[in-house]
């Protein structure tokens, strides 16, 4: 998470979207940046308000803006995947070296997934519990353009990134049968980017 605190401007980190490589190119410029623990770093929108937001607004008497970056959920879930894919986790319990990827989005989908396939929501960067969309700006992955031109414009800076953070080079491939069950069962990561996309802020 980075705070801009002149700028009016949270980030938010979603995981998975690009923010490591957003944090090298932008911590210069931060007023606060939390990279540990990652609960912190990447901290939700009900966590930012629990925490966070009061102390800005009582204290600094500021309530910043947020902006979240939001990738596809198939491959937000396939970046995970091959992450988790990686040799440093074989003999772990979050490895998904011994599971496909098919495989891996049916263990999602369900209520208590197992620890490999439990990564989180995007969800949780854009609404609230009752479904309201609560992220002042939102930026599709795939839209990095926009994303760089808005924070560029909004820090007054230049931005150069840097790939970082890289997940290994393998096949992710869904069924239709799975991204048809993906889709019914988490209707709101679908919605969540829907919103990302519908105009990118």
């Amino acid at each position: 998470m980075l705070v801009f605190w002149k700028e009016n401007l949270v980030f938010l980190a979603v995981p998975k979207t690009g923010t490591t490589a957003i944090e090298g190119a932008l911590a210069p410029k931060a007023a606060m940046v939390l990279r540990e623990p990652p609960q912190i770093k990447h901290a939700p929108l009900y966590r930012y308000g629990r925490f966070l937001q009061p102390m800005f607004e009582q204290a600094c008497k500021q309530n910043p803006e947020t902006l979240a970056v939001i990738r596809h959920p198939v491959d937000w879930l396939s970046s995970w995947y091959r992450y988790r894919n990686r040799h440093a986790l074989v003999g772990h319990e979050n490895s998904t070296r011994n599971v496909n990827f098919n495989e891996f989005v049916l263990e999602y989908c369900k209520e208590k997934p197992a620890s490999f396939a439990n990564v989180g929501s995007q969800t949780t960067y854009v609404f609230n519990g009752q479904g309201q969309r609560i992220t002042t700006y939102l930026f599709a992955y795939d839209n990095q353009p926009a994303l760089i031109d808005f924070l560029e414009k909004r820090l007054n800076t230049k931005i150069e990134l840097k790939q970082l953070n890289v997940s290994p080079t393998i096949p992710a491939v869904i069924s239709p049968e799975v991204n048809a069950h993906f889709r019914a069962t988490k209707p709101l990561e679908f919605a969540a980017y829907a919103e990302a996309m519908s105009g990118s802020a």
